[in-house]
C-alpha cells in the first residue's frame, strides 16, 4: 500500500526504513505494568506512547534507571523526539533536557499538545 510513496522518498535519497520499538516496564514481581512504543526512522528515534503506573513515574526511564524493572534496556536509548500534554509529563522530559519546539493548542479540547525534541548524545546508548 505504500510502496508509491516508499518508491518516491528512495528516489529523492531519503531512507524509509522504519524499525518499531516495543519495551516493557515489569515491576519486581515479574509482571508487566507499563511500557513504550515508538519507532526510528531518518535517524531519530520517536517514542509515540510512554505508560508508567503512578508509583514508578521519575523511577524507570531517567539517566540513573539502570533497566532493572525489566525493558531491556529500551528506557536508556537516546531519543529525538517526543510528544506530550498539558495534562501529562512536560515537566519529566524538560528534566531530561528536552526542549519544547511546538505546540497545538486546543488539542485535545482544553489541552495543549508539546512537540519537544533533544541532541542525540554518543554515551547515552
Amino acid at each position: 500500500m505504500i510502496a508509491p510513496l516508499v518508491a518516491h522518498n528512495t528516489a529523492q535519497g531519503v531512507d524509509f526504513t522504519h524499525l518499531s520499538l516495543r519495551s516493557r516496564v515489569e515491576d519486581d514481581g515479574g509482571n508487566v505494568v507499563g511500557g513504550v512504543t515508538g519507532h526510528s526512522r531518518w535517524g531519530w528515534l520517536y517514542l509515540a506512547t510512554v505508560a508508567v503506573p503512578a508509583e514508578l513515574r521519575g523511577k524507570v526511564g531517567t539517566p540513573t534507571d539502570r533497566g532493572d524493572r525489566g525493558g531491556g534496556g529500551a528506557a536508556r536509548m537516546p531519543v529525538h523526539l517526543v510528544d506530550t500534554y498539558s495534562f501529562q509529563a512536560r515537566p519529566f522530559y524538560e528534566k531530561l533536557g528536552y526542549q519544547v519546539f511546538g505546540q497545538l493548542p486546543d488539542h485535545p479540547p482544553g489541552h495543549t499538545r508539546f512537540l519537544c525534541s533533544r541532541p542525540l548524545r554518543n554515551d547515552a546508548v
